[in-house]
């Protein structure tokens, strides 16, 4: 097992690898909708691409939510592994909305033996889901 500092080094190390191997400017937190982010996910288990969406307001939540619901249908056609999750529980406890891609393959952030392809899933799923939000960016702010 490793320490909470090798942990921390070793999550770091992922992120910054990650980031000069394939530099580019993501989306995630700029969409200029509240509460409505874009977001890699890596940790011992699992890696994925998510769209998160926990707007503080309950209304503004659950409209933003039904809206992606209502595209549903099209978001399959450029990620068919797309999972719809109205009631994901992070880590914290914190229930939110999550419409993400998990990767299927064997991944560990403590494992470099995986980060590579990795990183190759990010590189693939990432772009697909924000041409996505940038063609019908107009019709998901029209919930709110």
């Amino acid at each position: 097992m490793f320490s909470r500092e090798e942990s921390e080094k070793l999550r770091k190390e992922f992120w910054t690898s990650f980031g000069k191997s394939f530099p580019r400017k993501w989306l995630l937190y700029n969409t200029k909708i509240k509460g409505f982010a874009f977001k890699f996910v890596a940790d011992r288990k699992k890696a994925m691409v998510c769209l998160d969406i926990e707007h503080p307001e309950d209304i503004a939540n659950e409209l933003l939510y039904d809206q992606m619901i209502s595209l549903k249908v099209l978001l399959e056609t450029e990620l068919p592994e797309v999972i719809f999750d109205a009631t994901y529980e992070l880590k914290s406890g914190k229930i939110i909305h999550r419409i993400y891609v998990p990767f299927e393959g064997k991944f560990s952030i403590y494992n470099k033996n995986t980060w590579r392809d990795c990183y190759e899933f990010y590189m693939e799923t990432m772009p697909k889901f924000e041409l996505f939000f940038y063609e019908y960016e107009d019709f998901i702010n029209q919930a709110i």
